[in-house]
């Protein structure tokens, strides 16, 4: 017998052996979340804050705790890059001013660009159904690059913003045509 053979035998033993744990975090929104784990035996579905599996030789699931996670993984979970941010900012009619009410939103947009490391903006610009389409076009995007001249000037570097317009395409109210709806008169802020 070979002085290797036993250690090999180990290796090919434990090779088989992985320790696998999924742990559901709470979702940063509070909407509901899931994620379903399978093996050859089993199907385990995790849908709560906190449920877990652990596969090792086979999968169980059980409830990590809040003190679990920090403990076996607050290093991984300090290091990772904060989640992105959505806001919208609303219009007048027909042009590029935005209301009172998202003026002051757009203060808050501006202090968490501040706060951020780091920051990525994609804006993208809406408008209602009134007027031509290609008209429409136009406006979106001459919104989205307003917006996108506030935030230059609130701090993120101009290659780091893309701005674009949908025109009436996506409406976040659908109406007919020539209806004036003023949250589809909007600009959409993804902050990452």
């Amino acid at each position: 017998m070979n002085k290797f053979q036993p250690a090999f035998l180990l290796g090919l033993l434990l090779a088989g052996c992985a320790n696998e744990r999924v742990i559901l975090l709470p979702s940063t929104d509070g909407r509901p979340s899931g994620v379903v784990v399978r093996d050859a035996q089993r199907e385990i579905v995790l849908d709560k804050p906190y449920a877990a599996s652990r596969r090792w030789l086979s999968t169980v699931a059980y409830d990590a705790s809040v003190s679990d996670v920090e403990e076996r993984f607050g290093d991984a979970l300090a290091s990772r890059p904060e989640w992105p941010s959505t806001y919208i900012l609303y219009f007048e009619s027909g042009g590029d001013q935005l209301t009172a009410e998202s003026r002051q939103a757009l203060q808050k947009v501006r202090e968490e660009i501040a706060r951020r490391a780091a920051c990525e903006a994609m804006v993208i610009g809406h408008t209602d159904t009134v007027g031509a389409s290609s008209e429409n076009d136009r406006l979106s995007k001459v919104r989205a690059e307003a917006i996108r001249e506030e935030l230059v000037a609130a701090g993120v570097a101009a290659d780091k913003i893309e701005a674009i317009g949908r025109g009436e395409g996506d409406l976040l109210v659908p109406t007919a045509d020539e209806v004036d709806e003023p949250q589809n008169r909007r600009v959409e802020i993804s902050l990452r």
